[in-house]
């Protein structure tokens, strides 16, 4: 496979040309031939001009890269090793929503030809490769794995908006279904990724590594936000806190904030949801996913409380949120927790004003329901600094007073301008 690959007598196909498949397909098609395909047409027209709709990317990045890119799933049947980057979100009652890897799965039994290698890299619960998208994988194609093609799961580690930490430099995690496919997987990813690879023991233990890669992150950002919480209260500023513990050599340094994006706010309720169906209830995580999924709607109290303790009546007061992607610099806003605090300062009557230099209003409306502001205005009585873009990263105090009225507050959720507010009310995680 690898030599029919660099050899380019086959081609290499990444469904899925989101944040993580569009830069594996680019890089890939750098040395082999590769189709990229995705069902959004156009996504696909904007990269066939050079354009990332996703926004990580710019046009040199298309430059010398043999790729094709497609909407049409027959062009799949021209591949011989797979891809699939799909997203794998949760639904509205937090369960695994595998709609997206399920129907990319179906696309490539319909393709799969004896010899073929399918890999997936979207993030998953453990053993979903081989129980839940194998057996579609059979039956669509009528082959049988190991015996006639084989399967793979290599966990993606691409971080949005790190231009430091690419696919080329990050370790790479790969498993097959046996030795053979564990080898060849390895070497096709070894075409790309400088770093190397890691040979997990298995698909399982490949797919449970990269989930709580992102659960460990959700829990220890759980534990500093229920920090927060508590220092709040007893009048501590939590990032003093921080600073101080951290002059320990084996403090672990985590901060509060709003836990969003198609990661780590997403992955442990998908281990949650394996372990309940092994019947055990996985109670650090889920409580861990409880408080960071209720820090938008305590941003939001806190704010009404010292809008209130001003002296102000809420129903006339008027918020500015800066800030409304997932995290700072990224266009993506999936899953943003900056909506939750949006909604809940309009549920106390508050006039909100939303804006952000990178999402787009009308992706804004369609998934939240409110739109970003073109200008913003003046005579705010709390300005709410949710995300901390690099175009927000020089204000300074001048400003916000410029923006708000008398004795208005500023929440710094990041703690970015702690020791540089001297007017203002402050408060932040």
């Amino acid at each position: 496979m690898y030599q029919d690959l660099t050899g380019k007598k086959k081609k290499l196909a990444v469904l899925g040309l989101g944040y993580v498949g569009l830069p594996i397909a680019l890089e890939f098609a750098k040395n082999i031939q590769v189709i990229g395909f995705d069902i959004n047409e156009k996504r696909v027209e904007k990269m066939k001009q050079g354009i990332d709709p996703s926004g990580e990317l710019d046009s040199a990045a298309f430059e010398g890269c043999d790729i094709e890119f497609t909407h049409d799933p027959g062009k799949l049947k021209d591949a011989s090793f797979y891809i699939v980057t799909v997203p794998t979100p949760i639904d509205e009652h937090n369960l695994p929503d595998l709609r997206p890897v399920l129907g990319a799965t179906k696309f490539i039994g319909n393709a799969l030809k004896k010899g073929d290698y399918i890999v997936y890299e979207s993030t998953v619960y453990p053993g979903c490769t081989e129980e839940d998208c194998l057996p579609i994988l059979e039956e669509l194609s009528g082959l049988k794995c190991k015996e006639d093609f084989k399967l793979g799961f290599s966990p993606e580690r691409i971080n949005p908006g790190d231009k430091e930490h690419t696919i080329s430099k990050i370790l790479k995690v790969v498993s097959g279904c046996d030795e053979e496919a564990l080898e060849n997987i390895s070497k096709v990813y070894e075409i790309i990724v400088k770093a190397g690879v890691f040979k997990a023991a298995s698909i399982k233990v490949a797919e449970a590594a990269k989930i709580i890669e992102n659960t460990q992150r959700d829990v220890n950002i759980a534990l500093m936000n229920e920090l927060s919480i508590i220092f709040n209260k007893m009048g501590i500023n939590t990032y003093d806190v921080l600073e101080a513990a951290g002059t320990k050599w084996n403090f672990i340094k985590f901060y509060p904030g709003l836990v969003g994006g198609h990661c780590i706010g997403v992955d442990p309720y998908y281990l949650t949801y394996k372990a309940q169906e092994v019947g055990y209830h996985a109670q650090v995580v889920n409580s861990g996913r409880y408080v960071n999924d209720s820090m938008g709607f305590y941003v939001a109290k806190q704010t009404v409380k010292k809008i209130i303790a001003a002296g102000k009546d809420v129903s006339k007061a008027k918020v500015l949120v800066m800030g409304a992607t997932f995290k700072e610099n990224v266009e993506d806003i999936r899953n943003s927790k900056v909506a939750d605090v949006v909604k809940e300062l309009i549920s106390y009557g508050v006039h909100v004003d939303v804006t952000d230099p990178k999402a787009d209003s009308e992706e804004m409306k369609h998934e939240y329901g409110f739109e970003l502001i073109s200008k913003i205005g003046t005579g705010y009585d709390a300005v709410i600094v949710a995300v901390h873009h690099n175009e927000y990263v020089n204000l300074d105090e001048n400003y916000f007073l410029s923006i708000t009225n008398q004795d208005a507050i500023l929440v710094d959720i990041k703690g970015s301008y702690k020791g540089k507010i001297k007017k203002l009310a402050y408060w932040s995680l």
